[in-house]
C-alpha cells in the first residue's frame, strides 16, 4: 500500500474460511440488516455450529473488529489503484473514488454503508473503528485539498466528505433517487471544477 494510508489499522492475514465467514456477515447485515447479525445466525448462515463459528472469532466484538478491518482492508486494496503512480491522488480522483465506489462488489457497498452508520449509533466498538477507515481518507484529502491551495483544508475536507458519503443515502440501489445519480456525479464534478479548477 502506499504510504497515504494508514497501515495502523491493517488486520493480520486472515485464513480463507475467516474471510468467508466474514463475507456472509457483510451479506447479512446489507441484506437483512444489522439487527440480524448474531453470532447464532452467522454461524447458521455459514453452514456451521455456534461453536465452530467461536473457533474462528471467540465472541461477537472479535467479530465486529474483524469485519470492519476486512471492509477497511478492500478499500485500502481499492484504493492503491490510484496511488500505483507513486504520486498523491488529486481532489477529483478522491472524489470519484469515493462517488463511484468501484470497491469490490463483494462488499455490497451501497446497502452495507448504511447499515454500518446505523450500528455505529449503537455500536460503539463499530463507531470507533469505522472512524478509522475515515480517518485515512479524510488525511488523504486534506493533503489534496492543502496542495490546491485551500485556505481551510481540514473544514473542506470536512464538507467533502460529508457531501460525498451522504450521497451513498439518496443514490443507493433501490433509492427513490437512484436514476440522478449520474447527474449528481456530474454535479460534484463540476463544483470541484469550479472550486479548485486547474490545480487538481
Amino acid at each position: 500500500m502506499s504510504s497515504d494510508m494508514s497501515t495502523a489499522g491493517t488486520p493480520p492475514a486472515m485464513s480463507e474460511r475467516k474471510q468467508q465467514i466474514l463475507q456472509t456477515a457483510i451479506e447479512i447485515i446489507a441484506n437483512e440488516g444489522y439487527g440480524s447479525l448474531s453470532m447464532r445466525a452467522l454461524a447458521r448462515a455459514s453452514g456451521m455450529k455456534l461453536g465452530a463459528l467461536q473457533y474462528h472469532f471467540r465472541t461477537r466484538d472479535e467479530m465486529l473488529r474483524a469485519l470492519v478491518g476486512y471492509i477497511a482492508a478492500e478499500y485500502r486494496r481499492s484504493f492503491e489503484s490510484l496511488t500505483n503512480d507513486g504520486g498523491s491522488p488529486g481532489i477529483r480522483e478522491i472524489a470519484m473514488f469515493i462517488v463511484d465506489d468501484s470497491v469490490d462488489d463483494a462488499l455490497l457497498t451501497d446497502k452495507l454503508w448504511p447499515q454500518l452508520w446505523a450500528m455505529m449509533q449503537v455500536e460503539p466498538l463499530v463507531a470507533d473503528l469505522v472512524d478509522e477507515i475515515y480517518v485515512d481518507y479524510m488525511q488523504i484529502l486534506e493533503r489534496a485539498l492543502e496542495d490546491a491551495g485551500s485556505g481551510a483544508p481540514r473544514a473542506e475536507a470536512i464538507f467533502l466528505m460529508s457531501v460525498l458519503e451522504g450521497s451513498t443515502l439518496f443514490l443507493a440501489s433501490g433509492r427513490r433517487w437512484e436514476g440522478d445519480t449520474y447527474a449528481v456525479r456530474d454535479t460534484l464534478l463540476e463544483f470541484i471544477n469550479a472550486r479548485y479548477g486547474e490545480k487538481l
